[in-house]
């Protein structure tokens, strides 16, 4: 009797998890590989040319994906249009080099510099070294008014805090040496002359002026600096600091000179806005980023970037989850709560395009229940080579356990595929946590899934090709998200934030 009982209540509950959502199962399953591949071969064609920010084909990309929400039946909702314009600012260097003695280093030849200031001329100003830049380091030194050399374990610029604390310390030029050997500085700086070819992209227009200009440099110039080997140096950083013995380094005065070309450069955001029923103020946005980084300057064969995975394949499960939506809703089984599908632009430039909009959202912020962000997610990564269907997960859990809870539930009652939760360690090496468009959305306090399939050996190559796509996975990727999202914008409750998770301005 105990074993019928049980028996009963195993089928009871299969009966239970194999209706749920009946409705979000019927138009789940309207997303599917042929169509997603249909879409990527447009928007990963050659004809779109890598789809760089700005350029003439993001803007092809941005029609096509706007033409694709008009199709739908969705709200035009930027004053009647499905294009949120960003204004960018390219900065592009000039004239940029470092002298040591008679030997002048050109920029991406000898040194690095993606800065945006503006030198004013040719300057020349003697040399001290901090070691590894250190509290005590810089004691031993007085950088201000100079140029300093500081040795680097990361090659950083942005947010490093010891070149902060050179810049606070007065010192004018901050050369940082992070390569052992000449090669691997070689092997860098002409990975920096390829992606900064365009210049540096922003949201405010710089100011070049005469701040603190930062450099990096090779090893052999270091030594050349100070007329002594790399190892010397090192060795000194680890001397008795009371002794100051990294005074003991005069380096010859150098001379450099930078300059900075500042251009508007114009692109969109491109936004299709489904309405919800009884919860319609309420919000929830998926996004993916449009934009890729274009042709290679230089080299042979295949130059374009076509970004088939980083990130069509995200682009196109928007459209798909798009199309599924707007179908039920056709059929009267619309979504209660409003949908914002949202392809930005600007990502591989910083962030750009989803940051432009949490500073100038189209619907209430407040109002904003969640960000489901889709970033590559038509490959599998090494570790992942001979696995079953997986997907990487990041943030579910950062702000909200509500939807952690709901994440995985919907997961296991739909697909089942494996959620990796590898990246979601906010101090992993990668720090995928802060690298893609749902960072803008969980600084600002509402919750985020971000959706990934790893780094693959073609990832930001012009070999990332619509060939290399496994469309039988990123249909189980793209209706994951759909039945995600289904289940949030229908719920009754509105997703909870964890007061202790909130982040403090």
């Amino acid at each position: 009797m105990k074993f019928k009982i049980l028996l009963v209540w195993a089928l009871l509950l299969t009966f239970v998890v194999n209706a749920q959502n009946p409705d979000a199962k019927k138009y789940g399953t309207q997303i599917t590989a042929d169509q997603l591949k249909e879409y990527l071969s447009i928007i990963a064609s050659d004809a779109l040319e890598g789809r760089e920010t700005g350029t003439r084909g993001q803007k092809m990309a941005a029609a096509f994906i706007a033409a694709h929400f008009q199709e739908l039946g969705f709200k035009a909702p930027v004053n009647g249009s499905y294009y949120q314009p960003v204004e960018l600012y390219s900065s592009v260097t000039g004239e940029a080099y470092l002298k040591v003695g008679q030997t002048k280093l050109e920029n991406f030849s000898g040194i690095i510099y993606t800065g945006t200031a503006d030198s004013g001329g040719e300057v020349s100003l003697p040399v001290v070294f901090a070691g590894y830049g250190s509290e005590a380091e810089f004691n031993q030194v007085d950088v201000k008014d100079k140029a300093v050399v500081v040795l680097a374990k990361e090659m950083r610029m942005r947010g490093n805090p010891v070149v902060k604390m050179a810049q606070d310390k007065g010192a004018k030029l901050i050369l940082v040496c992070a390569h052992e050997t000449l090669a691997e500085f070689d092997n860098i700086a002409g990975q920096f002359k390829n992606f900064m070819s365009g210049g540096r992209i922003s949201l405010t227009k710089p100011q070049p002026g005469n701040a603190a200009v930062t450099m990096v440099v090779s090893n052999v110039t270091v030594e050349k600096i100070f007329n002594t080997t790399l190892a010397k140096l090192k060795d000194a950083t680890a001397a008795d600091a009371k002794k100051a013995p990294l005074k003991k380094f005069k380096g010859a005065n150098v001379q450099y000179k930078v300059t900075t070309e500042v251009k508007t450069i114009y692109s969109d955001n491109v936004l299709g806005y489904l309405e919800g029923t009884d919860k319609k103020d309420e919000l929830v946005v998926i996004t993916a980023h449009y934009d890729h980084i274009g042709k290679m300057k230089s080299g042979t064969g295949d130059l374009i970037n076509n970004g088939a995975d980083d990130d069509g394949s995200g682009t196109v499960s928007v459209l798909a989850i798009a199309k599924a939506f707007a179908q039920a809703k056709k059929e009267g089984k619309g979504p209660r709560r409003s949908i914002l599908f949202m392809t930005v632009t600007g990502e591989e430039k910083g962030l750009l395009g989803s940051e432009y909009y949490s500073e100038h959202p189209v619907f209430p912020l407040a109002s904003t229940v969640v960000d489901l962000n889709i970033d590559m997610v038509g490959r599998r990564d090494p570790q992942h080579k001979d696995s079953a269907p997986y997907v990487y997960v990041i943030g579910s859990d950062k702000l909200s356990a509500d939807l952690h809870e709901l994440s995985e539930r919907v997961n296991k009652e739909n697909l089942n595929i494996g959620f990796d939760y590898t990246y979601n360690d906010q101090n992993h090496p990668d720090r995928l946590y802060y690298r893609s468009d749902h960072w803008n959305f969980a600084k600002k306090n509402i919750p985020i899934v971000f959706y990934f399939d790893g780094i693959h050996e073609d990832y930001h190559k012009p070999s990332d090709e619509v060939s290399k796509i496994e469309f039988d996975l990123i249909e189980k990727r793209a209706q994951t998200v759909f039945y995600t999202a289904w289940e949030i914008a229908n719920r009754d409750n509105r997703l909870k934030v964890d007061e202790e998770k909130k982040i403090k301005e």
